[in-house]
Parts: C-alpha cells; structure tokens; sequence
C-alpha cells in the first residue's frame, strides 16, 4: 500500500465513532475528554456525523449514540465471533437437564445485552430474560465473568470513564475491582445476587476461545432463597463451565460459514 499523507480529520472522526461505540453514549464533553480533543473540534465531529447519520441524541439528554446505520459500515466483513448464534441448542439442553434458565450476553458499551435466553423454557423463573435486554456491565455477574478475560488497563479505563460520566459503577476502588475480577480468573466463574431484581441471583462463565479473550457469557438466574451462592456453586458451576465449552466447539464448527 502506498503511503501517503494523512488526513488528521477523518482519523478523528473515526476515533469518535469508535468511542460512542464503545461506551453505548456520551455527551460531548465526554467525547471531547476520551478523544482528548478541542471542545469545538468534539462538536464539529458530532454534528456531521448526525448529519450522516450515524449517530443522534437521545431523547431526554445530551448525549450521542449510535444508529443501525453503523451496521452499513461492516456489510462487507463476515464477523467472526457468532457464538451467542450457536448457543441456544446447548442451553437448551442445560436447562433440560438442571431445570433453571440460562441465557447468553454480550457487551455493548457498559452494558450487558441478553441476546437469548431459556427462561421461557421452564418455570423456574420470576423474572423474563428477554433478548435485548440490559444488564450493568461493572457490576453484574455477567459483567464480571467477561470481564475477567480483559486486561486490568482496559478495566480501569472503563471503570474511570463510567464514574466520569456518572453511570453506574461498584462502590470499590480500581484496585479492589481488579482483584474481584482476578478471583473471577481463578474461579472460572462469577457469582452474584442480580443488579435488576432481589429475588434471584447469577452464576456466570464466560465463553472464550483458549487464549482469547471472551465477548459472550453464559449466565444461570436461580431464586435466591432456593439455594445459597456456595451451593448454587457447587451444583452449578461445572455444568455451565462444560456447556460454554460445548459451545466454543459448536462455534468453531460453524465458523466457515458466520
């Protein structure tokens, strides 16, 4: 490829679309701030790419977020990791088989999406887990069993940068964070009693390639006062381990033809 001069615009713009990408939303300030640019130039970039429309301003605030249109720009590009795609017969059979509902995420910005779910498969369910359904990234079990795969760099930004946009976030420190998510690590799973609802609890697992890091969890919803964590964990864990497992191969299987 031929080098040439580059056009310091177009890459700005680009590194503000990623931004509003990754973190769900931000206001302008907030992208000023990340992308550490000239208030002015912030604003500039937002209006034209409202203009393009990829992006627009939420209803009741001032902050930026992406349109479908974002999806025009990988029409070209077969997206590698389809594994929240393949899951749905393996969770099925795990709900089968253990009777609670399990369902599969993946991060969007700070949050947790549900992109599918069995809690329409059996009765052990308060609480419906319906796709698209959001669930707090930084403090979830969910959130933490995904987590636990990135590097604690990337952690501390995210955390950093949902306190300065006053989102919510675990009352502990960077550092305490870090270590909860390094005991994930060990673990191989995370444990926690649901951000939306007292009623139920979480055990969670990420679903990663080896040596990669993970996008997708798994995550089993129980009544909490039908179990205690440690038992939950116990009965539970290992299962959920395999079924991820059984997934990951399922994936590689059918990654020819995501």
């Amino acid at each position: 490829m031929e080098k040439g001069v580059l056009i310091k615009s177009v890459s700005k713009s680009i590194s503000v679309l990623q931004a509003i990408n990754r973190y769900g939303s931000m206001s302008i300030v907030g992208i000023a701030r990340d992308g550490k640019l000239p208030y002015p130039t912030a604003f500039r970039i937002v209006q034209t790419l409202v203009h393009e429309g990829l992006i627009e301003q939420e209803p009741l605030r001032k902050r930026y977020r992406p349109t479908a249109l974002v999806h025009s720009l990988a029409h070209g590009y077969r997206l590698e990791s389809h594994m929240a795609d393949v899951a749905h017969e393996h969770m099925s059979d795990f709900t089968r088989r253990m009777g609670w509902p399990v369902f599969v995420a993946v991060r969007v910005g700070t949050q947790m999406v549900v992109r599918d779910a069995t809690h329409g498969e059996t009765s052990l369910t308060f609480d419906p887990c319906y796709p698209g359904s959001a669930i707090p990234l930084l403090t979830s079990a969910s959130g933490h069993a995904l987590l636990s795969t990135f590097p604690g760099e990337e952690v501390d930004r995210l955390l950093d940068w949902a306190r300065r946009e006053h989102l919510e976030t675990p009352d502990i420190s960077a550092q305490a964070l870090r270590d909860l998510l390094a005991q994930v690590q060990v673990d191989g799973h995370a444990a926690k009693p649901c951000s939306s609802s007292t009623r139920t609890s979480s055990l969670s697992v990420p679903i990663a390639l080896e040596g990669q890091r993970a996008d997708t969890v798994l995550t089993l919803t129980y009544f909490t006062t039908a179990m205690t964590r440690q038992v939950a964990i116990e009965r539970f864990a290992d299962a959920l381990k395999e079924t991820a497992g059984r997934i990951c191969t399922s994936f590689q299987e059918h990654a020819p033809y995501c």
